[in-house]
Protein backbone atom coordinates (compact mmCIF):
# COMPACT_ATOMS: atom_id res chain seq x y z
CA UNK A 1 0.00 0.00 0.00
CA UNK A 2 1.53 3.34 -1.04
CA UNK A 3 2.32 6.14 1.39
CA UNK A 4 0.12 9.16 0.79
CA UNK A 5 1.01 12.81 1.27
CA UNK A 6 -1.48 15.49 2.25
CA UNK A 7 -0.60 19.20 2.15
CA UNK A 8 -3.04 21.76 3.53
CA UNK A 9 -4.97 21.16 6.74
CA UNK A 10 -7.62 23.84 6.80
CA UNK A 11 -11.41 23.56 7.09
CA UNK A 12 -11.57 20.90 4.38
CA UNK A 13 -8.06 19.42 4.49
CA UNK A 14 -8.18 18.23 8.08
CA UNK A 15 -11.34 16.11 7.77
CA UNK A 16 -10.16 14.76 4.40
CA UNK A 17 -6.81 13.69 5.83
CA UNK A 18 -8.65 12.07 8.73
CA UNK A 19 -10.87 10.15 6.31
CA UNK A 20 -7.77 8.75 4.58
CA UNK A 21 -6.25 7.78 7.91
CA UNK A 22 -9.49 6.15 9.06
CA UNK A 23 -9.50 4.08 5.84
CA UNK A 24 -6.19 2.59 6.92
CA UNK A 25 -3.82 4.54 4.67
CA UNK A 26 -0.38 5.70 5.74
CA UNK A 27 -0.49 9.49 5.44
CA UNK A 28 2.28 12.07 5.76
CA UNK A 29 0.94 15.57 6.39
CA UNK A 30 2.16 19.13 5.96
CA UNK A 31 0.69 22.50 6.78
CA UNK A 32 2.12 26.01 6.63
CA UNK A 33 1.43 26.32 10.36
CA UNK A 34 3.03 23.09 11.71
CA UNK A 35 0.78 22.81 14.77
CA UNK A 36 -2.12 21.67 12.56
CA UNK A 37 0.00 18.80 11.30
CA UNK A 38 0.97 17.85 14.85
CA UNK A 39 -2.70 17.61 15.84
CA UNK A 40 -3.14 14.80 13.30
CA UNK A 41 -0.28 12.79 14.78
CA UNK A 42 -2.79 11.42 17.31
CA UNK A 43 -4.80 10.06 14.34
CA UNK A 44 -1.76 8.24 13.01
CA UNK A 45 -0.42 10.85 10.58
CA UNK A 46 3.28 11.54 10.12
CA UNK A 47 4.12 15.28 9.98
CA UNK A 48 6.70 15.98 7.26
CA UNK A 49 8.23 18.72 5.16
CA UNK A 50 7.16 19.11 1.54
CA UNK A 51 10.55 17.86 0.37
CA UNK A 52 10.27 14.78 2.60
CA UNK A 53 6.79 14.19 1.22
CA UNK A 54 8.02 14.41 -2.37
CA UNK A 55 10.82 11.95 -1.60
CA UNK A 56 8.56 9.40 0.11
CA UNK A 57 4.94 9.59 -1.00
CA UNK A 58 3.67 8.06 -4.23
CA UNK A 59 0.43 10.06 -4.26
CA UNK A 60 0.31 13.59 -2.86
CA UNK A 61 -2.94 15.44 -2.17
CA UNK A 62 -3.13 19.22 -2.02
CA UNK A 63 -5.97 21.11 -0.32
CA UNK A 64 -4.91 24.75 -0.24
CA UNK A 65 -6.51 28.17 -0.08
CA UNK A 66 -5.87 29.58 -3.54
CA UNK A 67 -3.80 29.54 -6.71
CA UNK A 68 -0.82 31.31 -5.15
CA UNK A 69 -0.68 28.80 -2.28
CA UNK A 70 -0.71 25.84 -4.67
CA UNK A 71 2.00 27.40 -6.83
CA UNK A 72 4.20 27.99 -3.78
CA UNK A 73 3.76 24.45 -2.46
CA UNK A 74 4.64 22.99 -5.86
CA UNK A 75 7.31 25.35 -7.17
CA UNK A 76 8.55 27.30 -4.14
CA UNK A 77 12.11 27.07 -2.81
CA UNK A 78 11.11 24.32 -0.37
CA UNK A 79 8.31 22.94 -2.55
CA UNK A 80 7.48 19.57 -4.02
CA UNK A 81 8.93 20.08 -7.48
CA UNK A 82 12.55 19.57 -6.45
CA UNK A 83 11.79 16.05 -5.20
CA UNK A 84 9.13 14.82 -7.62
CA UNK A 85 9.99 11.80 -9.73
CA UNK A 86 8.43 9.59 -12.42
CA UNK A 87 5.41 7.60 -11.32
CA UNK A 88 4.12 10.00 -8.69
CA UNK A 89 0.70 11.64 -8.92
CA UNK A 90 -0.18 15.03 -7.45
CA UNK A 91 -3.91 15.39 -6.79
CA UNK A 92 -5.08 18.96 -6.29
CA UNK A 93 -8.32 19.12 -4.30
CA UNK A 94 -8.10 22.92 -4.09
CA UNK A 95 -10.29 25.32 -6.09
CA UNK A 96 -7.92 27.38 -8.24
CA UNK A 97 -7.56 29.13 -11.58
CA UNK A 98 -7.98 26.64 -14.47
CA UNK A 99 -5.24 28.25 -16.58
CA UNK A 100 -2.78 28.02 -13.67
CA UNK A 101 -3.79 24.38 -13.24
CA UNK A 102 -2.72 23.55 -16.78
CA UNK A 103 0.64 25.23 -16.16
CA UNK A 104 1.11 23.29 -12.93
CA UNK A 105 0.32 20.04 -14.74
CA UNK A 106 3.03 20.85 -17.27
CA UNK A 107 5.46 21.70 -14.44
CA UNK A 108 5.12 18.35 -12.67
CA UNK A 109 5.19 16.53 -16.00
CA UNK A 110 8.76 17.77 -16.52
CA UNK A 111 9.65 15.65 -13.46
CA UNK A 112 7.84 12.62 -14.85
CA UNK A 113 4.97 13.00 -12.37
CA UNK A 114 1.28 13.39 -13.23
CA UNK A 115 -1.25 16.01 -12.14
CA UNK A 116 -4.95 15.48 -11.46
CA UNK A 117 -7.08 18.53 -10.72
CA UNK A 118 -9.81 17.17 -8.49
CA UNK A 119 -11.72 19.97 -6.74
CA UNK A 120 -14.50 18.84 -4.45
CA UNK A 121 -18.00 19.97 -3.52
CA UNK A 122 -20.06 19.20 -0.44
CA UNK A 123 -18.60 21.45 2.24
CA UNK A 124 -17.12 20.59 5.60
CA UNK A 125 -20.04 18.33 6.49
CA UNK A 126 -19.59 16.37 3.29
CA UNK A 127 -15.87 16.04 3.99
CA UNK A 128 -16.48 14.74 7.49
CA UNK A 129 -19.09 12.23 6.33
CA UNK A 130 -17.30 11.10 3.16
CA UNK A 131 -20.05 12.39 0.85
CA UNK A 132 -18.13 14.81 -1.36
CA UNK A 133 -18.39 14.86 -5.13
CA UNK A 134 -15.18 15.19 -7.13
CA UNK A 135 -14.92 16.74 -10.60
CA UNK A 136 -11.60 15.68 -12.08
CA UNK A 137 -9.37 16.77 -14.92
CA UNK A 138 -6.21 15.16 -16.25
CA UNK A 139 -5.13 11.88 -17.77
CA UNK A 140 -7.65 9.09 -17.34
CA UNK A 141 -4.94 6.63 -16.27
CA UNK A 142 -3.71 8.95 -13.52
CA UNK A 143 -7.25 9.44 -12.23
CA UNK A 144 -7.89 5.70 -12.17
CA UNK A 145 -4.76 5.22 -10.12
CA UNK A 146 -5.95 7.60 -7.41
CA UNK A 147 -9.67 6.79 -7.56
CA UNK A 148 -9.47 4.15 -4.76
CA UNK A 149 -8.06 6.78 -2.40
CA UNK A 150 -10.61 9.41 -3.39
CA UNK A 151 -13.24 6.87 -2.32
CA UNK A 152 -12.26 7.52 1.30
CA UNK A 153 -14.11 10.84 1.18
CA UNK A 154 -16.06 10.98 -2.10
CA UNK A 155 -19.41 9.46 -3.02
CA UNK A 156 -18.82 10.21 -6.71
CA UNK A 157 -15.83 10.99 -8.94
CA UNK A 158 -16.45 12.21 -12.49
CA UNK A 159 -13.73 12.58 -15.11
CA UNK A 160 -14.57 15.86 -16.86
CA UNK A 161 -11.75 15.86 -19.42
CA UNK A 162 -8.14 16.95 -19.76
CA UNK A 163 -6.06 19.05 -17.41
CA UNK A 164 -8.05 22.01 -16.07
CA UNK A 165 -11.47 20.50 -16.82
CA UNK A 166 -12.03 19.69 -13.15
CA UNK A 167 -11.32 23.28 -12.14
CA UNK A 168 -13.56 24.64 -14.89
CA UNK A 169 -16.38 22.44 -13.60
CA UNK A 170 -15.76 23.65 -10.05
CA UNK A 171 -16.02 27.25 -11.29
CA UNK A 172 -19.52 26.42 -12.55
CA UNK A 173 -20.36 24.74 -9.24
CA UNK A 174 -19.20 27.71 -7.18
CA UNK A 175 -20.99 30.20 -9.40
CA UNK A 176 -24.24 28.40 -8.56
CA UNK A 177 -23.47 28.05 -4.83
CA UNK A 178 -22.35 31.65 -4.32
CA UNK A 179 -25.23 33.16 -6.28
CA UNK A 180 -27.71 30.87 -4.55
CA UNK A 181 -26.42 31.89 -1.11
CA UNK A 182 -27.30 35.51 -1.84
CA UNK A 183 -30.75 34.57 -3.12
CA UNK A 184 -31.34 32.51 0.03
CA UNK A 185 -30.42 35.56 2.10
CA UNK A 186 -32.92 37.64 0.13
CA UNK A 187 -35.63 35.05 0.72
CA UNK A 188 -34.92 34.92 4.47
CA UNK A 189 -34.96 38.72 4.66
CA UNK A 190 -38.19 38.94 2.64
CA UNK A 191 -39.86 36.39 4.91
CA UNK A 192 -38.80 38.30 8.02
CA UNK A 193 -39.92 41.68 6.71
CA UNK A 194 -43.29 40.33 5.56
CA UNK A 195 -44.08 38.68 8.87
CA UNK A 196 -43.33 35.04 7.97
CA UNK A 197 -41.30 32.92 10.38
CA UNK A 198 -38.07 32.53 8.38
CA UNK A 199 -36.99 29.61 10.57
CA UNK A 200 -39.77 27.54 8.94
CA UNK A 201 -38.58 28.12 5.36
CA UNK A 202 -36.18 25.15 5.23
CA UNK A 203 -38.66 22.51 6.49
CA UNK A 204 -41.56 24.04 4.55
CA UNK A 205 -39.73 23.98 1.20
CA UNK A 206 -37.88 20.68 1.71
CA UNK A 207 -38.41 18.40 -1.28
CA UNK A 208 -39.82 21.16 -3.48
CA UNK A 209 -38.26 22.81 -6.52
CA UNK A 210 -36.59 25.48 -4.37
CA UNK A 211 -34.85 22.92 -2.15
CA UNK A 212 -31.12 22.23 -2.19
CA UNK A 213 -28.35 21.24 0.18
CA UNK A 214 -27.11 24.87 0.49
CA UNK A 215 -30.67 25.99 1.20
CA UNK A 216 -31.11 23.44 4.00
CA UNK A 217 -27.79 24.48 5.56
CA UNK A 218 -27.85 28.23 5.03
CA UNK A 219 -31.49 29.21 5.52
CA UNK A 220 -31.72 28.03 9.17
CA UNK A 221 -28.35 29.62 9.99
CA UNK A 222 -29.47 32.90 8.48
CA UNK A 223 -32.87 32.83 10.15
CA UNK A 224 -31.35 32.17 13.58
CA UNK A 225 -28.26 34.35 12.98
CA UNK A 226 -26.24 31.30 13.98
CA UNK A 227 -23.03 31.34 11.98
CA UNK A 228 -20.71 28.94 13.83
CA UNK A 229 -18.90 26.75 13.16
CA UNK A 230 -17.65 28.13 9.85
CA UNK A 231 -18.48 25.73 6.99
CA UNK A 232 -17.83 27.93 3.95
CA UNK A 233 -15.73 31.10 4.18
CA UNK A 234 -16.94 34.22 2.43
CA UNK A 235 -13.37 34.72 1.15
CA UNK A 236 -13.41 31.28 -0.47
CA UNK A 237 -16.61 31.93 -2.42
CA UNK A 238 -15.40 35.40 -3.39
CA UNK A 239 -12.16 33.92 -4.74
CA UNK A 240 -14.15 31.36 -6.74
CA UNK A 241 -16.46 34.02 -8.15
CA UNK A 242 -13.42 36.02 -9.27
CA UNK A 243 -12.19 32.85 -11.02
CA UNK A 244 -15.59 32.52 -12.70
CA UNK A 245 -15.41 36.08 -14.04
CA UNK A 246 -11.89 35.47 -15.32
CA UNK A 247 -12.96 32.31 -17.14
CA UNK A 248 -15.99 34.10 -18.57
CA UNK A 249 -13.80 36.90 -19.93
CA UNK A 250 -11.42 34.41 -21.52
CA UNK A 251 -14.19 32.69 -23.48
CA UNK A 252 -16.46 35.74 -23.89
CA UNK A 253 -19.33 34.18 -21.93
CA UNK A 254 -22.08 36.34 -20.46
CA UNK A 255 -22.37 35.93 -16.67
CA UNK A 256 -24.37 38.94 -15.41
CA UNK A 257 -25.63 37.18 -12.27
CA UNK A 258 -22.12 36.08 -11.36
CA UNK A 259 -20.90 39.66 -11.83
CA UNK A 260 -23.60 40.97 -9.50
CA UNK A 261 -22.95 38.20 -6.96
CA UNK A 262 -19.26 39.11 -6.98
CA UNK A 263 -20.04 42.75 -6.22
CA UNK A 264 -22.31 41.77 -3.33
CA UNK A 265 -19.80 39.24 -1.96
CA UNK A 266 -17.11 41.92 -2.07
CA UNK A 267 -19.37 44.13 0.05
CA UNK A 268 -19.74 41.36 2.63
CA UNK A 269 -15.97 40.81 2.75
CA UNK A 270 -15.29 44.55 2.98
CA UNK A 271 -17.63 44.70 5.98
CA UNK A 272 -15.21 42.65 8.06
CA UNK A 273 -16.71 39.26 7.28
CA UNK A 274 -14.10 37.89 4.86
CA UNK A 275 -13.29 34.89 7.07
CA UNK A 276 -16.85 34.48 8.33
CA UNK A 277 -19.29 31.72 7.39
CA UNK A 278 -21.15 32.15 4.10
CA UNK A 279 -24.42 32.44 6.02
CA UNK A 280 -23.30 35.91 7.12
CA UNK A 281 -24.22 37.31 3.72
CA UNK A 282 -27.56 37.89 5.45
CA UNK A 283 -25.88 41.03 6.81
CA UNK A 284 -26.50 42.65 3.41
CA UNK A 285 -30.21 42.53 4.19
CA UNK A 286 -30.09 43.71 7.81
CA UNK A 287 -33.48 44.00 9.50
CA UNK A 288 -34.49 45.89 12.59
CA UNK A 289 -33.58 42.81 14.60
CA UNK A 290 -29.99 43.11 13.29
CA UNK A 291 -28.50 40.71 10.81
Amino acid sequence: MPTLGFAGLGLMGTPLARRLLAAGHAVWVWNRSPEKAEVLRADGAQPASLMEMAATCEIIFLCLADTAAVQEVVSGAQGLRAGLRPGQVVVDLSSIDPAATRTLAETVATCGARWVDAPVSGGVRGAQEGRLVVMAGGEAAALERVRPYLAAFAQRVTHMGGSGAGQLTKVCNQLIVATQSLLIAEAVSLAERSGVDASLLAPALAGGFADSLPFQILAPRMAHRSHAPVQWKVSTLLKDLENALQVARSCEAAVPLAALATQLMRMVAAGGRSEADLSEVIALYATAEGA
